[in-house]
């Protein structure tokens, strides 16, 4: 009575937990069963479950609980009883399986496969695994599609490499499941789908026949999907590389009936079915060369492959469905990746087979709604086509092949072409439901890598075509603008008139897009075709036209006479691939003659290179001033573009990244300085000339934007001061201003106080050396920083205002590129120091003050917060560590005159910080990955630096800072880790280095030691965890405290191993594993030189893997 009264209450959870509508009662029924896999004991609980229940969430559970133990107490297991196990699952299968629901059964298969991969080396039992899955292919139809599940669940699960076992276990299982399993399975699969093709399936009715061959489809692409050769291929993306089946599969994979087989059930099935043949045959196709004996098995193989093709789209074989059409677009795009062009104008029925294409792709661009998720692969099949043309011969293969593909690509590029300009009349028809493709940049980009190789294979005829296609369709965007313009003056505005220019302006918006890939896929070359520079010069010539264009017009309009977003965002990307090409760093700008103002005295005997010849010619064939005067025109559309359209995020985003790139050179900033535009901007960079600054979504811009213009000057000039002192001068005015202001609670000053700082960040963030950095704090300090600390103290409740104010001083502080030297007459770094810590402790003081305090568990915390936590309270505390850790570690303070003269800055920011951190819930820090990983980097500067500070905490917040040391070593984030690992090395280091010493600092660690005797201790147990079972990204950093604890507190690593070979049952396992842990230390010297860290990590790395093999969790 009482297992059957445990049995109804598990079932009565397990069916809570999966169709309970509340989620605390859905959490309470979990913790409740935790139980199940909580200890090995649990396993006779859950086997008593697949005994007597009926109930399939319990059987779920109950297998899904069984995989977790055997997983996790793996070595607690002994060999017959892991055989055992695995067995009882298997016979469970072949008796109840077909009356399971198929999650269960899954769950069901798991476990066998987890089984058989951990233990495949321990019993041969496990390696004659396909011996007792064959029985359930020979039993009945549901005891076949089990046997399916289990092959396929095999195969994946061998490829895969778990975290229970080390990449040389891996891949050691992995290798001796590919010899002596794999190649039975596949032919096992083949074998099993012939049956099925040729209707050998007795008794299967038509839906068991259809879960029959979806099985045997995805066997057979995993079984070829196999890493073969350890490359650890990506999964998660549908380009696949060689496959490298082993030469035992030869016989099978040159047998033109296996690959007929896929074709003929791709003929006769339906999808899914038939797309998963299809997949198959991709994957058959991809095969490496060496595979065949000879080049006549593989024009064989390739002439089948061709054969079948040319009947698929010349009788449109299964083509109707989406699934079919996709996946043979990829077959198609395939087909050319893995043959050479060499091998195909050789095969039967070429000519036939390029001209079925050519139409297959032509209707499907024409069709392009129907999926245009598959166009590319199409414009990749001729796109790698017409790359392999220059290596082939032309009295090769079919006659005229070269002819021939040369005019397919022009009709396959014109109907494209043609296509996608047409397709705008679908998308904007009145109750559509077409997505517009425009919409979809990822698509655009993937078409767009593809397209400019055809058009530039016949650049003449094609360049023409765009020409002549963009020309008409221009001027009528042209003259419908005016007309537009003219109409609006007299009110005469129609809705055709409207829809009209919208019709245009996606029109052009597709232009755009084909022009900017195929002048940003030029590429020279000494082998350059002659002429190619003047068919860029014209599609450039138009789209700057089309450019300057629709400036002069939103300008004339004062803002009113904008384009479409969309045709914006092409001419940006244009623009973008324009500078790529043409305006980069090592282009040798002056060699082209068009610097204003530059001395050519030193260039005038050198002679312009042929590349700079061909680029001299663009510019001159584009007939549209000089090189200067070009970019001129480029930087005014970009600073159209931010003077209008501050509503657009995207173009301001945009816009902002090509001006800051441009910026980011010394030539191109060399060339830009000297624009009148640029000389504009930087004169009148406010939010009267440039209304986006003034717009609240655009308060992050107003730092990229003063960065990119700071940058002009700072690192172009040799003299920058006269124009940083005008740059700044509206700058230090609303400083002024602000300063002079009695009330700063109100809307307006609190505006200026978020932009000012914004822009300041991106003036500090510019400042690169010690030179143009002193510029700048000369300007900022003394006068202008108290209005810092006034807005902090003001607008304490407000985050805007505080990330603004916090984000510019983190900046300020932060001592990049050693631009923050003072000299040795300056108390400079100090000062800045001082000023740091009075506004971080102003800002925490006036938020103590007012009942939002920083410090979490304080009064009044529940009431003053909003809803955004994080924003309103996390997220400047975080920016305050990065601010004090920029300070601390910038080594351009000598710290140690703070106690000196008895001056309590440091003091006060220490403690101030250390109260915040102490009193933060270590869950939030962990919830929070900036706030996680402020708080690391902050506790790893202060125990490089300031372990003194540490020592003089109170002995409960310095065990709170181990606590978060120890939960910090086991974070999943790298970076998080390895600083938690640091810290504890500058601290057992410190020690090791001044034990025996009578000092203060030794004499508190001591006291905290003798508090708490096992602090220490718990991080030696957490540091060896994490090398023997955790993710082996930073391994290095965590050993490195291993050997400073070791030599600093030798107990500590004697305590771990007396409690490590304790927690082992067997005594077999505990003498192996005193073994290897004595081997560990038996070479180590007692110092911490760099030979002596690195022998110690050299001697973990061994000591993990020889463990990890035998320990028992």
């Amino acid at each position: 009575m009482a297992m059957e009264s445990a049995l109804k209450q598990i079932e009565g959870l397990c069916k809570t937990l999966f169709e309970a509508p509340n989620e605390a009662e859905r959490q309470s029924a979990q913790q409740a069963l935790v139980a199940l896999t909580s200890t090995p004991e649990a396993i006779p609980q859950c086997q008593y479950l697949l005994d007597q229940s009926s109930d399939p969430y319990a059987l779920y559970v109950a297998a899904s609980s069984l995989t977790k133990l055997i997983t996790t107490h793996w070595n607690s297991f002994t060999v017959p009883q892991r055989v055992d196990i695995r067995n009882y699952v298997l016979n469970y299968l072949a008796q109840k399986g077909p009356g399971l629901e198929d999650f269960v059964v899954v769950a069901l298969v798991q476990l066998v496969c987890r089984i058989t991969k951990l233990g495949w080396f321990d019993d041969p039992a496990h390696r004659e695994i396909a011996d007792e899955v064959v029985k359930f292919l020979s039993a009945s139809i549901d005891h076949c599609i089990i046997g399916l599940k289990i092959f396929e669940q095999l195969v994946e699960a061998i490829n895969i490499q778990s975290t229970e076992r080390t990449l040389t276990q891996h891949r050691k299982t992995a290798i001796s499941f590919r010899d002596s399993s794999l190649f039975r399975i596949f032919r096992t699969a083949m074998t099993t789908l012939r049956q099925l093709q040729n209707g050998a399936m007795v008794g299967a009715t038509r839906e068991q026949e259809m879960r029959i061959g979806k099985s045997l489809l995805n066997l057979i692409a995993k079984c070829l999907n196999f890493d073969f050769i350890g490359t650890n291929p990506d999964e998660s993306t549908e380009d696949l590389g060689t496959i490298q089946v082993p030469t035992s599969w030869r016989a099978v994979i040159q047998d033109g009936q296996t690959l007929q087989l896929l074709f003929d059930y791709y003929k006769n099935t339906t999808p899914p079915n038939s797309a998963l043949a299809i997949e198959a045959i991709i994957l058959m196709s991809s095969v490496r060369r060496s595979i065949f004996p000879g080049e006549k098995a593989r024009s064989a193989f390739l002439a089948l492959l061709i054969s079948n093709a040319r009947d698929i789209l010349a009788n449109q074989i299964g083509l109707q469905h989406q699934q079919n059409y996709h996946h043979f677009c990829r077959l198609l795009g395939r087909v050319k990746c893995n043959f050479q062009l060499a091998e195909l104008i050789k095969s039967d029925g070429y000519v036939e087979w390029l001209d079925l294409c050519s139409d297959f792709t032509i209707k499907s661009f024409q069709n392009w709604h129907w999926s245009t998720i598959s166009l590319h692969y199409l414009l990749a099949l001729w796109a790698r086509m017409v790359a392999a043309v220059p290596y082939v011969r032309n009295d090769q293969g079919a006659q005229n092949h070269k002819q021939r593909l040369e005019q397919c690509i022009c009709n396959v590029v014109q109907a494209y072409v043609s296509s996608m300009i047409e397709s705008p009349r679908q998308t904007l028809a009145p109750n559509t439901t077409l997505d517009d493709p425009l919409e979809d940049a990822v698509l655009i980009r993937e078409q767009m890598e593809r397209l400019p190789v055809l058009v530039r294979f016949q650049y003449g005829n094609l360049g023409a075509f765009l020409l002549n296609t963009f020309e008409p369709i221009f001027n009528s965007y042209r003259s419908g603008v005016d007309a537009l313009d003219a109409a609006q003056k007299d009110g005469a505005v129609t809705e055709q008139m409207t829809d009209e220019i919208t019709l245009l302006e996606h029109q052009l918006t597709w232009l755009v897009h084909i022009y900017a890939a195929v002048v940003g896929a030029f590429q020279w070359s000494e082998a350059s075709r002659d002429g190619e520079e003047t068919m860029d010069a014209r599609l450039n010539r138009q789209v700057l036209q089309l450019a300057a264009g629709i400036d002069f017009r939103v300008v004339n309009t004062n803002g009113a006479g904008k384009a479409d977003p969309k045709l914006e965002l092409a001419l940006i990307g244009f623009l973008e691939n324009f500078r790529r090409v043409y305006i980069w760093e090592n282009h040798t700008l002056y060699a082209l003659g068009s610097l204003q103002g530059e001395s050519r005295v030193a260039h005038k005997m050198v002679e312009p290179t042929q590349k700079q010849q061909i680029f001299r010619s663009v510019f001159e064939a584009m007939q549209m001033g000089s090189h200067a005067e070009v970019v001129e025109l480029l930087v005014r559309k970009l600073a159209g573009n931010l003077k209008y359209w501050g509503g657009e995020s995207d173009i301001i985003h945009r816009s902002l990244s090509l001006l800051s790139d441009m910026a980011s050179g010394f030539s191109s900033s060399k060339l830009l300085i000297n624009l009148e535009v640029v000389k504009y901007m930087i004169a009148n960079h406010g939010g009267e000339a440039f209304p986006f600054l003034l717009h609240p979504n655009h308060t992050r811009d107003r730092t990229v934007f003063h960065l990119a213009l700071a940058r002009l000057f700072l690192g172009t000039l040799e003299d920058p001061r006269p124009t940083f002192e005008a740059f700044m001068e509206p700058l230090l005015n609303l400083l002024a201003q602000l300063n002079g202001t009695a009330d700063l609670r109100t809307e307006d000053a609190r505006m200026a106080i978020i932009g000012v700082c914004r822009d300041l960040r991106g003036v500090a963030a510019a400042t690169h050396n010690k030179k143009t950095y002193h510029l700048l704090f000369e300007a900022l300090y003394p006068i202008h920083f108290p209005i810092f600390r006034r807005a902090v103290e003001t607008w304490h409740d407000d985050p805007s205002v505080i990330t603004s104010v916090l984000k510019f001083l983190c900046e300020f502080v932060q001592n990049k590129g050693q631009r923050l030297m003072f000299d040795n007459t300056s108390a400079d770094g100090i000062l800045l120091f001082r000023e740091t810590s009075s506004i971080l402790c102003a800002y925490a003081n006036a938020a103590e003050d007012a009942g939002n305090s920083l410090v979490s568990g304080a009064s009044g915390e529940t009431t003053s917060y909003g809803q955004d936590l994080y924003r309103e309270k996390y997220k400047p505390i975080s920016i305050i560590l990065s601010v004090l850790t920029n300070a601390l570690g910038g080594n351009y303070v000598n710290f140690g005159v703070f106690a000196l003269y008895h001056d309590k800055a440091l003091e006060n920011a220490m403690e101030m910080a250390l109260t915040l951190t102490l009193s933060l819930p270590l869950d939030e820090v962990f919830a929070y990955p900036k706030l996680c990983r402020a708080f690391f980097q902050f506790f790893e500067i202060v125990f490089r630096n300031h372990l003194a500070i540490l020592m003089a905490l109170d002995h409960p917040s310095f065990t709170k800072v181990f606590e978060a040391l120890n939960e910090g070593l086991q974070s999943n984030v790298t970076q998080i880790s390895s600083q938690a690992a640091a810290a504890i090395d500058h601290l057992a280091t410190f020690y090791f280095e001044e034990r025996g010493r009578d000092k203060p600092q030794v004499r508190a660690f001591m006291a905290h030691m003798q508090a708490s005797p096992n602090i220490l201790s718990e991080l030696m147990s957490t540091l060896f965890n994490q090398v023997l079972f955790g993710a082996p990204a930073n391994h290095w950093s965590i050993t490195r405290p291993i050997l400073s604890l070791l030599l600093a507190v030798p107990e500590t690593f004697e305590n771990f191993k007396t409690h490590l070979v304790s927690t082992q049952a067997s005594q077999e396992t505990r003498t192996h594993l005193l073994e290897a842990l004595t081997k560990l230390t038996a070479n180590v010297q007692d110092n911490l030189t760099g030979a002596n860290r690195d022998r110690f990590t050299q001697s973990l790395a061994v000591f993990r893997v020889d463990v990890r093999g035998f320990i028992a969790l």
